[in-house]
């Protein structure tokens, strides 16, 4: 057996989305639960304040791993990174903060020699340099999160779920819409989403004070037949969770968010959306919920998701990517 990776991940120890009580877990599986599964790498945590000497790793180790590249996530100084000979790769957040949070700044002062996550790369080009090294690759879904959920049969079935943020319908809110993408910014990152909400029979979920309303929320997608995933530049994670959870996925995939890369096939593991198209397939589901067709699809998806997309695999394809970077 070839040698193992040495992969040494630095994070700041406030780093917010491995709080145990943070909505969002999904980072924290992948990173905490998922890298030390592999059977390819040793990987060593290093939770720091805002100050990390880097040479306390020569010889101990072969990969540098970020979970991000902002300050959130990494500390400001890391001492002895522009003398070292470690690769560094980071996970990238949304590409279109980059000049906001000055992550090309960040590239050359500390170095970073690739970056990855799932925004397709057509997206992550828009807003970084096309000679950075970005590798799509899929994260977030742990399989053992959706065992032993409701079946199809017993689930709510006259009703859609949509779920996760949405913009803000009041006239202040679309008023600053006009003069700034960053005031309510989920009509410009989740249109589809938000459009949805206007049809009378999708039941919303949405968030209160930074926390999902149902905890659980593989379970809760569980409750309902069918769900929405949307993304209009690119696709997000839920895009995994819902299908994952056995529903019929209402799956916005369009030339504009580039979400054919994720393999699902339309009426085969999801039904495809747009905005132009979605109360017409919504209506299609809504006149015969009962026809089996629905539950194949579903099944279908689930199995899909779970087998090709889940963090097993993301962290096979990270392990592909540190082999080209280690000598």
């Amino acid at each position: 057996m070839a040698r193992k990776i040495r992969t040494a991940l630095i994070y700041k120890k406030d780093y917010s989305f491995f709080n145990e009580n943070h909505f969002d877990q999904t980072t924290s599986y992948f990173f905490k639960d998922a890298l030390k599964r592999n059977e390819s790498l040793e990987v060593s945590y290093f939770p720091c304040e805002n100050e990390f000497d880097v040479s306390k790793l020569k010889g101990k180790c072969d990969v540098i791993l970020f979970v991000g590249n902002e300050y959130d996530a990494i500390p400001e100084i890391i001492h002895g990174i522009k003398q070292s000979s470690i690769p560094v790769i980071s996970k990238q957040g949304d590409p279109h903060y980059a000049k906001k949070f000055k992550r090309i700044e960040l590239h050359e002062k500390f170095k970073i020699d690739a970056y990855w996550s799932l925004q397709p790369k057509e997206y992550f080009y828009k807003f970084y340099p096309k000679h950075f090294r970005y590798e799509e690759i899929i994260w977030g879904l742990e399989p053992s999160k959706y065992q032993n959920l409701k079946p199809y049969n017993q689930r709510i079935k006259n009703r859609i779920l949509n779920s996760g943020n949405v913009g803000r319908k009041n006239l202040k809110s679309k008023i600053g819409h006009l003069f700034s993408k960053e005031i309510n910014s989920s009509t410009y990152y989740y249109k589809l989403r938000t459009m949805c909400n206007d049809l009378p029979y999708v039941d919303y979920a949405g968030m209160k004070n930074n926390q999902y309303i149902n905890e659980d929320y593989a379970e809760y997608l569980s409750r309902y037949c069918t769900a929405i995933a949307t993304g209009t530049f690119y696709p997000v994670i839920k895009y995994f969770e819902i299908p994952a959870a056995g529903c019929l996925t209402f799956m916005e995939i369009t030339e504009k968010n580039h979400g054919q890369y994720l393999g699902y096939k339309n009426n085969e593991t999801a039904i495809f959306i747009s905005e132009k198209n979605y109360q017409e397939k919504f209506e299609d589901y809504l006149s015969d919920p009962n026809n089996k067709n629905w539950k194949d699809i579903a099944k279908a998806g689930s199995e899909y998701t779970l087998n090709e997309l889940n963090n097993d695999k993301g962290v096979e394809s990270l392990v592909h990517l540190m082999q080209e970077f280690i000598k």
